[in-house]
């Protein structure tokens, strides 16, 4: 199968190299830098699939396009399709394919680093040391034992990152409308005002859908403890950015972590260090003293690329018929 890729880094390129010549799938690979957009879907004519990343664009007009040129696999190397128009490549008769569980453990441990080094302003200690500065004053933390997490959706990142938690001697508060509580049976199931109202640590685990979207809002805000310390590392637009600058300035929220950000397409995955940002909102989240943002690192360890490739390909060979699971999402059903 000839797969176009975009939005492509070394590392990926490493990665599917590899792993193609490993399983000996024989997938003709083109790397393309671009996103894939209304401005470069072209590139994807003479092959049979892309594959493409978070903040690629698979709309109606480009599923369009793709079928055009011949196209009818997407690929995605993530968990979220939240990019992709199912219905239309529903009607298009193109296969959507995902990658379900890259690394679990990866995100969780990235969402357990971001709360540490808040907590403790080991960010903020970093710098004063290498300038000399020695002094505590503004880096007193909390002790995380004892604490209550709430976690919003347990599939197997917000499952990981539960474990993780409660081993800290939390006590653990889950709100997720589709969770198996035979599988939750050691945390506690609650709904979504009770998480809201208990927790000292909320932790964004969910899929982007319309229900998740801007779940994280001046409602939702204000039923929340004072101070209280918010991560994400699932999908940025769960969070109305606006909102939660509103409650950083209050002092409702006291301490953000971010490793997705609402309007990250433009941002994350380049190099913008000699460029002036133009994104305000996002410049105005930087001021901030008790923020941690990171650009969208959760996936990047090397078990999760190795696991991000072997799968996407073996969805591959599975439309050919030639073994591996197809990890397959419909409007309908997501396998």
């Amino acid at each position: 199968m000839k797969i176009a890729f975009f939005s492509s880094k070394a590392y990926d390129k490493q990665s599917f190299t590899e792993r193609n010549q490993e399983l000996g799938s024989n997938h003709q690979l083109t790397f393309f830098d671009t996103g894939l957009s209304e401005q470069s879907v072209a590139l994807a004519a003479g092959h049979d699939a892309v594959c493409v990343f978070v903040n690629d664009k698979v709309d109606a007009t480009i599923l369009r396009q793709l079928h055009n040129t011949g196209v009818n696999l997407v690929l995605l190397r993530c968990a979220g399709f939240n990019n992709v128009d199912l219905a239309t490549a529903e009607q298009l008769d193109i296969t959507v394919a995902r990658v379900p569980a890259y690394s679990p453990h990866a995100v969780a441990e990235l969402t357990l680093a971001l709360l540490l080094s808040l907590n403790r302003k080991i960010h903020r200690a970093f710098n004063r040391v290498r300038e000399g500065n020695f002094a505590l004053d503004g880096l007193m933390g909390f002790d995380i034992h004892g604490k209550t997490v709430g976690l919003l959706g347990a599939g197997k990142i917000g499952q990981r990152f539960a474990h993780i938690m409660q081993a800290m001697g939390c006590r653990v508060l889950i709100t997720d409308p589709y969770a198996d509580p035979a599988e939750l049976a050691a945390f506690e199931l609650v709904e979504l005002q009770t998480l809201l109202r208990e927790s000292h640590i909320i932790s964004l685990h969910c899929p982007l859908t319309p229900d998740t979207h801007h779940i994280i809002n001046r409602d939702t805000l204000s039923k929340m403890r004072d101070g209280v310390t918010l991560i994400n590392t699932s999908r940025g637009p769960m969070i109305d950015t606006k909102a939660v600058i509103e409650a950083l300035k209050s002092g409702k929220i006291g301490s953000l972590g971010l490793d997705v950000y609402e309007e990250e397409s433009d941002l994350f995955f380049t190099d913008l260090s000699n460029q002036v940002i133009q994104d305000d909102t996002f410049m105005r989240l930087l001021t901030f003293p008790n923020v941690l943002i990171t650009g969208h690192q959760g996936f990047f360890t090397k078990e999760a690329l190795s696991n991000i490739a072997e799968t996407t390909l073996l969805n591959a060979s599975a439309v050919e018929g030639k073994g591996g699971e197809l990890h397959r999402v419909t409007s309908q059903k997501v396998v």
